[in-house]
């Protein structure tokens, strides 16, 4: 199970702000090309890829009330109002869903979230996706 942790930036490398700084340059339209971003901000492009799925930057007022979580479901009836029970008990409110057809019996989906109201942990939640039978791949994909 991953786990998250809140760490004041003064404790991290700063490959960590870098990473994110070049992801918001690209995010913006600033800058084009990844090359071009690391650049920018003095990293590799190794170091870029490495941690640009892992490290988020959050802001204290606005923290944990949305997250993009994405999924693979197996192609079978059910699965994904299981899925959306999972949700509704942990009392997340479901933003946007998008679901792609299945290929070789698998759809991959991805759902935004408002936690604000939300009862137990982002951790508790990825959880109980993931205890679902026809789930996999579950991964949290952005978090603010």
């Amino acid at each position: 199970m991953d786990k998250y942790y809140i760490v004041d930036q003064s404790l991290l490398p700063d490959t960590f702000s870098k990473v994110i700084e070049a992801r918001q340059l690209l995010d913006s339209g600033k800058i084009k090309n990844i090359s071009e971003a690391v650049k920018k901000v003095g990293i590799s492009r190794g170091s870029f890829y490495k941690y640009k799925d892992s490290v988020y930057e959050t802001d204290e007022a606005n923290w944990n009330r949305k997250a993009v979580i994405s999924l693979m479901l197996d192609d079978q009836r059910g699965i994904l109002s299981a899925v959306l029970k999972k949700f509704a008990d942990s009392k997340a409110s479901i933003l946007t869903i998008n679901q792609n057809i299945p290929i070789h019996k698998v759809a991959s989906v991805v759902i935004s979230l408002d936690l604000s109201t939300m009862e137990i942990t982002i951790d508790e939640l990825l959880q109980s996706i993931k205890d679902v039978d026809g789930t996999s791949k579950v991964n949290l994909v952005s978090i603010e």
